[in-house]
């Protein structure tokens, strides 16, 4: 069974920064990809950041592009989101995601099997 785990949540003032970590317990020859979602209350979960495990190509959501940097240790299966000049808007719960082998996008959320339970960020005003 796959296990993804987050870590790094918490509140912070607008303008700060925050950087959250997660582990896949996945071969690393099974990894397509891993990603970044968030979602706030009543909205859709949207894509934030993702990496290729093939080439360590990173994408990012046009909305976060400047703030949030993605970074991947290939060896341990872990990746790193580093949020920069966080708003007020960017409180959500963020979830990792691993994708096996996919025909989908590193932006669409179906190509990615497993999930983690999210973490929580806040950032107030």
């Amino acid at each position: 069974q796959v296990h993804v785990v987050e870590s790094g949540g918490g509140l912070v003032q607008a303008g700060g920064s925050l950087r959250l970590s997660c582990a896949a317990s996945v071969r690393t020859r099974d990894l397509y990809a891993m990603g970044w979602f968030r979602q706030a209350p009543g909205k859709e979960r949207e894509f934030e950041a993702g990496i290729s495990w093939y080439d360590g190509s990173t994408y990012y959501a046009d909305s976060v592009k400047g703030r949030l940097t993605i970074s991947r240790d290939y060896a341990k299966n872990t990746v790193t989101l580093q949020m920069n000049s966080l708003k007020p808007e960017d409180t959500a719960v963020y979830y990792c995601a691993a994708a096996p082998r996919s025909s989908y996008s590193v932006y669409d959320p179906r190509a990615y099997r497993y999930w983690g339970q999210g973490t929580q960020v806040t950032v107030s005003s």
